[in-house]
């Protein structure tokens, strides 16, 4: 384990943007965590925990204090019986391995969050989800360091207070804790979810009525495919707005107003897509110097190329006030800005 100074984050985001970090290091297990800790409470260094990089948006300025690249990995079967089996990955794995592992174990639960970027670390802080299927529904426990005492403490469901893409680790706790592994607990036998419009059109396009598990994360891979620019070819963070949640009168206004009014509802909460909404105040396409909005998904904000913060910043200002001037919504970013 080395500590490396003055490392260019940019080459450590899917958005390609970002200054160098004062202090950067890869760390592979707890002893070493443990000891970056140490050093930077005694050197009064702020912390950063870096994943996949693919939900995060850095200053140009950089980061003051130390970035922990986690590369710590491993899956393993923790407990099992008939109906149900507890699988833990440690949290540098990618979430899409994660979700693979299980896959091949015929375990039912996570296969629609399949070829979600980042790695299982981020799951619970974001409470991530794809496709009606959210980590919340299989979550079981997880384990993380007090990145102040250093010490080890253990999280459960109710402990986590997860929301829609929200956990309280992106509120009270955010920056508090390093999270080491995660449990979810799965089931042997289990029904699809199949209702989302997307995958019923390409089971149908494939004339599948009763796919397996292996077929629907192909489903989705093939969807999402099409759907979001590849962050090796058109640098983006992923989804860049949460889908915003709003009260019944509003949206008995809107559909009034907009017949094509595109939502959910879940358990008595009506979402709206961003991305329509996004859509309708007409960004879809557009692009705006260094940056723009993705032509086949208008919540996706990408960079064309020697983009900064401030320029993505600005682009998000604009479509924000767009959609709450048209539609009495604000939109709340679903990315990490830093």
């Amino acid at each position: 384990m080395e500590i490396l100074k003055d490392i260019k984050l940019n080459n450590y985001s899917t958005f390609k943007i970002g200054g160098p970090a004062d202090f950067f290091v890869i760390i592979e297990k707890k002893s070493e965590l443990l000891e970056v800790i140490n050093w930077a409470n005694k050197n009064k260094k702020e912390i950063f925990v870096l994943g996949g990089g693919s939900n995060v948006l850095f200053s140009d300025m950089g980061f003051s204090g130390i970035v922990i690249k986690n590369e710590m990995k491993g899956i393993e079967i923790v407990s099992e019986n008939e109906q149900e089996v507890i699988v833990r990955s440690y949290s540098g794995e990618l979430w899409s391995k994660l979700v693979y592992f299980t896959i091949e174990k015929n375990l039912y639960g996570l296969e629609n969050t399949f070829y979600i970027p980042g790695t299982v670390g981020a799951s619970p802080v974001q409470n991530i989800g794809a496709y009606g299927v959210e980590l919340k529904d299989v979550f079981y426990n997880l384990a993380a360091i007090n990145l102040e005492t250093g010490q080890e403490e253990y999280f459960n469901l109710r402990d986590c207070q997860f929301g829609y893409r929200d956990s309280i680790f992106k509120r009270v706790l955010k920056g508090k804790y390093f999270i080491l592994w995660v449990e979810m607990k799965l089931k042997r036998k289990g029904e699809l979810k199949l209702d989302y419009s997307d995958i019923q059109r390409t089971l149908n396009e494939r004339d599948l009525v009763e796919p397996n598990l292996k077929q629907l994360i192909e489903i989705i891979r093939e969807i999402r495919d099409q759907k979001l620019p590849n962050p090796a070819v058109l640098p983006n963070a992923g989804s860049f707005f949460k889908n915003p949640i709003i009260k019944a009168d509003l949206f008995e206004e809107l559909k009034n107003q907009y017949p094509d009014l595109k939502y959910f509802v879940n358990n008595d909460e009506i979402k709206i897509p961003a991305g329509w909404l996004i859509e309708k105040c007409g960004f879809k396409g557009r692009r705006f110097g260094a940056v723009g909005v993705y032509e086949k998904q208008a919540l996706i904000i990408v960079n064309h190329g020697g983009a900064t913060q401030k320029d993505v910043l600005e682009l998000v200002e604009q479509i924000k006030s767009e959609v709450k001037d048209n539609f009495k919504i604000d939109l709340e970013e679903e990315v990490n800005i830093l």
